[in-house]
């Protein structure tokens, strides 16, 4: 008896056929044939084919983002955390993008078609930067007015590192000592004087 078709399922078959076939060349037809389905069975979970890509790009950005609440949730002055914090935003987006270069390409394909899913997740990471801020603030190690404009200003100044737009720029050497340069300038910004 063959196993119940579920979000998950469909989800994990979209990723690998996306993979083998491409943003472009993608269809929820593709994915049902993959899973042995009618594509009303795919539809019945996901009613349109951006509502499945969305549903797929929501999952990978939270694979990305998911590690991140614990530096979040850690102990430790605040500098050290936001420090921390967007080196794991980096390394991981950098490191996908070096590993698995054929999925990344999709994925940055892909996010960048699925404008409400990304605007959340873009809201998602400013919020948990603005909560180290507020830590840092609470215990006297920052002086800042508004953690929230300031967690979207980290996270922009840094976007070089961690955002799909600029992954060819990642190779470059001396990239890791130009992301210290930006959050020592970040943290300066940041600090009680």
């Amino acid at each position: 008896m063959p196993e119940p078709l579920t979000a998950d399922s469909i989800l994990d078959t979209a990723e690998e056929v996306l993979r083998r076939y491409g943003p472009a060349k993608t269809t929820v037809v593709d994915v049902a044939r993959a899973l042995a389905v009618s594509h009303g069975s795919v539809y019945r979970h996901f009613p349109s084919k951006a509502a499945l890509r969305d549903a797929v790009t929501q999952r990978w950005l939270d694979r990305v983002s998911a590690p991140l609440a614990d530096v979040v949730a850690g102990d430790g002055p605040a500098a050290e955390r936001l420090r921390s914090w967007v080196g794991l935003l980096a390394a991981t987006k950098q490191g996908i993008a070096r590993e698995d270069p054929e999925l990344f390409a999709t994925f940055r394909q892909v996010t960048s078609e699925a404008g409400e899913v990304v605007d959340a997740h873009v809201a998602h990471l400013a919020a948990q930067l603005a909560r180290i801020v507020e830590a840092g603030r609470d215990d006297g190690e920052f002086a800042v007015a508004d953690p929230a404009v300031a967690g979207l200003a980290v996270l922009q100044a840094t976007a070089l590192f961690h955002h799909p737009a600029h992954a060819d720029e990642w190779g470059s050497a001396g990239l890791g000592d130009q992301l210290d340069a930006v959050l020592d300038l970040v943290l300066d910004g940041l600090r009680v004087r």
